[in-house]
């Protein structure tokens, strides 16, 4: 089935990309562009079935203001937020605002084409656990620092909270892969995927937001290294 869809994100590359997947999947992408603010203008020039709307902060303030305006003008448009590692009150705020929809930045392909079609028929596009997560943290709000750290915990595997506390104990790729029982290689490609996740660049900045946000209170603390 094929839907009429709209592609908009802050990041040019990233929506032209997902747009040429779309298309590629015999979906018919009406316009794809940048930034965000002109999602409302493109959404009421096309009217398209859907509309994908990157954004980096969906919680913060005006984020969302695009998905008021087609939730205003274009009623029938159903949004579907794409987001960052999701956070209980972006995901409130996304359907809040009119989003029928919220996925993750690093969803596969299959996982954003099945949030098309449920949003188009008129369901909500999220998991019921990330519905629990966001009505959870509105009725229950913890301390910013304490609610961080409970939410990248709860992103973690195992391994990776095992990766995450050998960083923070300062161990280098040749002791975590030792640890790990791993190659260097397969340590490394661990070590990429929990920067990923937890939005940082550097194994320091991983090691730093650990710390400030008490993830590692979170964590399981089966591993240490040695004195």
């Amino acid at each position: 089935m094929s839907v009429r869809v709209v592609v908009v994100d802050d990041r040019r590359l990233v929506a032209e990309a997902l747009a040429s997947a779309l298309r590629v999947r015999g979906h018919r992408v009406l316009g794809a562009g940048a930034p965000v603010s002109r999602a409302a203008d493109l959404v009421v020039g096309k009217q398209p079935d859907v509309c994908l709307l990157g954004s980096l902060e969906p919680d913060a303030p005006g984020a969302l203001d695009p998905v008021q305006r087609i939730r205003r003008e274009c009623p029938r448009v159903a949004v579907v937020v794409l987001g960052p590692v999701p956070r209980p009150r972006g995901v409130a705020a996304a359907f809040a605002a009119g989003a029928r929809g919220y996925v993750r930045h690093d969803e596969r392909i299959d996982g954003v084409e099945r949030a098309m079609f449920r949003a188009k028929a008129g369901d909500a596009a999220v998991s019921p656990q990330l519905l629990r997560e966001a009505f959870a943290e509105l009725l229950h709000p913890r301390t910013g620092a304490e609610a961080e750290g409970a939410r990248l915990a709860a992103l973690l595997t195992e391994r990776e909270a095992d990766v995450l506390m050998r960083i923070v104990d300062g161990e280098d790729t040749r002791r975590i892969a030792a640890g790990l029982g791993v190659a260097p290689s397969t340590a490394r490609t661990h070590v990429q995927r929990l920067l990923t996740k937890l939005g940082t660049a550097s194994r320091l900045e991983a090691a730093a937001l650990a710390v400030r946000t008490g993830l590692v209170d979170h964590l399981p603390h089966h591993h240490r290294a040695p004195c």
